[in-house]
């Protein structure tokens, strides 16, 4: 018999980043993916759980999905995972946060370097690696598939999509690791984006403004909706 992960999810600053602590009720052991700041209040939620962090897992390397993990690494031992096709951002991470202002706090490089469909175990707990670059070169997405749960990072957002126009990112591999990696999940699976709202790929497969999977009908509607918006800008009604 499958048993429930524990998992709790929570932003944390400075931007918002969602943090994931996943862990097994029964070995208590876990992952935190993602500290991307505060870590004692990452710290104290891992204590309330009554969980043991052994590994730190990134979905990328931007400075707000990592801040915490030197912080966490010192106190817990834990090892830090990344894909190995963000080592350069990685490396410049003290240069990200001077561009944006923010104060850098020292972290080590990488114990582990993930690979595409790579299984995970948090205790007895599954999960498999996804590569799904776009966002960044080496974006990962950790699916939880006996929980219908993908933890997909900056690569999936709720009716949206992660930025591409920073260093290394590229829109038509995101659109690829969407479309063939994320869509092709069942329906029902949860997705914990990288900021804001959960989703659920079906509703993303559906209603996401960007990437979308077409339903019967609606697609001759959108075409037919943008050639009306398009004669209309220079005057009128806008339907888009």
């Amino acid at each position: 018999m499958l048993t429930a992960i524990v998992r709790k999810t929570f932003s944390v600053p400075p931007l918002g980043c969602n943090c994931s602590i996943i862990g097994d009720p029964v070995t208590k052991q876990a992952i935190v993916v993602d500290p991307g700041g505060a870590h004692e209040r990452i710290l104290h939620e891992v204590h309330q759980l009554g969980l043991t962090v052994t590994h730190i897992l990134h979905t990328h390397a931007h400075f707000d999905h990592f801040l915490a993990s030197g912080e966490m690494k010192k106190a817990t031992g834990a090892t830090i995972c990344l894909h190995q096709n963000d080592l350069d951002l990685w490396k410049n991470l003290e240069l990200q946060c001077r561009m944006f202002g923010v104060a850098y706090v020292p972290v080590p490089m990488p114990d582990y370097w993930l690979k595409d469909e790579e299984k995970l175990l948090v205790g007895e707990v599954s999960a498999v690696a996804l590569h799904t670059p776009g966002h960044t070169p080496g974006s990962m997405s950790f699916h939880f598939p006996s929980e219908n749960i993908v933890l997909a990072g900056d690569t999936l957002f709720r009716g949206s999509i992660g930025r591409t126009d920073l260093w290394g990112g590229d829109f038509d591999a995101i659109e690829r690791s969407i479309r063939e990696r994320l869509y092709t999940l069942k329906d029902a699976t949860i997705v914990v984006t990288g900021h804001g709202p959960e989703t659920e790929i079906g509703v993303e497969k559906e209603t996401n403004q960007f990437i979308r999977i077409w339903r019967r009908g609606f697609f001759f509607f959108f075409h037919f909706s943008r050639k009306i918006s398009l004669r209309s800008e220079s005057g009128g009604i806008r339907l888009n």
